[in-house]
């Protein structure tokens, strides 16, 4: 699937929801914080893609955390992207506020 970034990454997944702009959850499966980030979205009913980056292999791997690095140098998780604007960790205010 190819994310509203331009990247490749082939085990991304989308969910449908209200358009509220590009929103894109680098996330790892095992993350509590990285859960509750996607149920927020979830139940906000907007649309998003999101990835598990611990679950990627090779080069997809590299993509995605180079594409990470562009909005948090640190590649801690969750990082959340709305319209180009980060927001990493768990954050239910500042999230829910970028939603609008």
């Amino acid at each position: 699937m190819v994310s509203s970034y331009g990247c490749d990454f082939m085990n991304s997944e989308h969910v449908a929801g209200n358009d509220k702009g590009k929103i894109m959850l680098y996330a790892l499966s095992t993350c509590i914080w990285c859960k509750k980030t996607r149920e927020l979205l979830q139940s906000s009913a907007v649309a998003f893609d999101y990835i598990y980056v611990d679950l990627l292999k090779g080069e997809d791997r590299v993509q995605a955390i180079d594409e990470i690095k562009k909005y948090n140098p640190g590649t801690s998780f969750p990082t959340l992207v709305i319209d180009g604007k980060a927001i990493v960790g768990f954050r239910e205010k500042e999230i829910k506020e970028a939603l609008g």
